[in-house]
């Protein structure tokens, strides 16, 4: 690693990214036992660390390139250190941008690079994006600068494990740090191994977006079929391959978190510091709860890096829907309730003085009922068995779902929507892009040959939207559907036997 330590230390980050500080986080600190730190990259002229990668490229750039220009693919945080860093080199810059980049996104990137800069857009994702960034590089000479599978952007990257280590006197146990494509991993790594070798370096992705722990656990770089959207600033499908060199060297371990993992860790940084992170952003703070969890430490000093703060303010909502999952303070139930007086009071009391959270129910059946409910808890997972157990005792059946995505994201607003008879339906959850159009597409595409029986959509205020669709197919074309939405491209998932959908929105007979 004697060439990266080389490189790190000769970046130049400095004539427009800043030092950031490293902040106790005072609270998380008491509730975890741990010293916990939060590397504070939230505070960079462009809210996220991208600017110290993207700056030393184009400042390692020749002259001949710099009239040339550069060129950049990226949906947000590359985007926008890319031309800061323009600007402030006198460069013309050219950023792609997938159609689905929401406007705070773009009007960001043109005015942090002003009248250098000129954004295009084009398709629907960072790779197709990324596919003509590259194809107008190769057309008009301009230098692609790479958001991490490059080493003067890992070697800027990097400089933030130089501040860490002069900036923390104890002894530190580990770092977390958020992978994506996994040049921040591998610049932070390469350096803490050659200064402090006992230091762990511990990654941190989304359960739906893993490339990185994959491919570390088969010895190469491995391919997602699809990614999850929520963390947007980390959704790569692939690592980039010379991160993924330094990290099979370097990196000590990863750790994948859930989407109500990162809601929480949101929170918990927002609690300490009043500043709110974006999802990728706090996947440092949610790694390092699972992790130390996990492995029991105490008295320890734990480091996590706070990459961003990039957030669309329409997605606080969510965050804060989530957050209590996350936290374990929440759980969620499907109850089936005699039909009959007193059955709710008696209920109630059983819950004792934990609050509800959320109570959903509608008259279907004269014999019984089904309610989804939202209940406090407060110690944890203890409080879970121990309500449970007092439900089941006292002849309440119930299903936990609190670990349902389909319940959380759909099923919740829709209680009561039972359809009267069996449907022949196949349910999916889909992803679709947040453009004008798209769901229209898709549909064209259907033509009629199949029937909508079921639809519910919500926006999270990104650039995509989560739709829960039944499908009338009978039995002899359920391959044929099957072969249609696998061509579609559309992220999705066969919810069709999926119990809260079969609880409180399928036919009468699949209930």
């Amino acid at each position: 690693m004697h060439k990266y330590v080389e490189k790190i230390l000769r970046a130049r980050v400095y004539d427009v990214a800043r030092e950031t500080p490293l902040d106790r986080a005072r609270q998380l600190s008491l509730r975890l036992g741990n010293e916990v730190y939060l590397k504070r990259e939230d505070l960079q002229p462009v809210f996220s660390f991208k600017l110290r990668g993207a700056y030393n490229k184009i400042a390692q750039l020749d002259e001949a390139a710099r009239r040339r220009g550069v060129i950049a693919a990226s949906a947000g945080n590359h985007a926008q250190g890319v031309a800061l860093s323009a600007q402030r080199l006198g460069i013309k810059a050219v950023i792609v941008m997938p159609c689905t980049t929401p406007d705070i996104k773009v009007n960001a990137v043109r005015g942090f690079g002003g009248e250098k800069v000129e954004v295009v857009l084009h398709g629907d994702s960072y790779d197709d994006a990324c596919e003509h960034a590259k194809g107008l590089a190769a057309d008009t000479g301009m230098a692609f600068v790479h958001p991490y599978d490059d080493a003067d952007v890992i070697a800027g990257q990097g400089t933030i494990a130089m501040e860490v280590l002069r900036q923390c006197g104890g002894d530190i146990h580990a770092i977390f740090v958020p992978v994506g494509g996994g040049g921040l991993i591998a610049g932070i790594a390469a350096y803490v191994k050659f200064v402090r070798p006992e230091i762990r370096i511990i990654g941190v992705e989304p359960e739906d977006s893993d490339c990185m722990a994959r491919a570390l656990h088969a010895k190469r770089r491995v391919t997602l079929k699809q990614v999850g959207l929520f963390a947007d600033g980390v959704a790569v499908k692939q690592a980039g391959d010379e991160p993924f060199r330094v990290a099979l060297q370097c990196v000590d371990d990863m750790v994948t978190v859930s989407t109500d993992e990162i809601c929480a860790a949101i929170k918990d940084i927002f609690d300490d510091t009043r500043s709110i992170a974006e999802p990728a952003g706090a996947l440092g703070v949610a790694g390092l709860k699972k992790y130390a969890a996990r492995h029991k430490l105490q008295g320890k000093h734990l480091i996590a890096i706070d990459s961003g703060a990039n957030m669309n303010f329409d997605r606080l909502r969510h965050v804060a829907e989530r957050s209590q999952v996350g936290e374990n303070k929440e759980m969620l139930l499907a109850v089936t309730i005699p039909e009959r007086p007193g059955s709710f009071l008696k209920f109630c009391q059983l819950l004792g003085r934990r609050s509800i959270t959320e109570f959903n129910y509608r008259y279907f059946d004269p014999r019984q009922a089904r309610v989804f409910v939202g209940v406090e808890l407060r110690n944890g997972e203890n409080d879970r068995d121990e309500l449970s157990k007092l439900l089941r005792v006292e002849g309440f059946e119930l299903t936990d779902l609190t670990g349902n995505e389909l319940a959380k994201e759909h099923v919740r607003y829709m209680v009561g929507g039972h359809a009267p008879r069996l449907l022949d339906e196949m349910v999916y959850s889909f992803e679709f892009p947040e453009r004008p159009g798209a769901l229209l597409e898709f549909l064209n595409a259907m033509q009629g040959r199949w029937n909508i029986s079921l639809f519910h959509y919500r926006n999270h205020g990104a650039a995509y939207g989560r739709v829960l669709m039944g499908v009338q197919v009978a039995q002899g074309e359920r391959k044929t559907f099957k072969a249609f939405i696998e061509q579609c491209g559309f992220a999705y998932h066969d919810e069709t036997k999926n119990p809260a959908y079969r609880l409180f929105a399928g036919g009468s007979e699949t209930v």
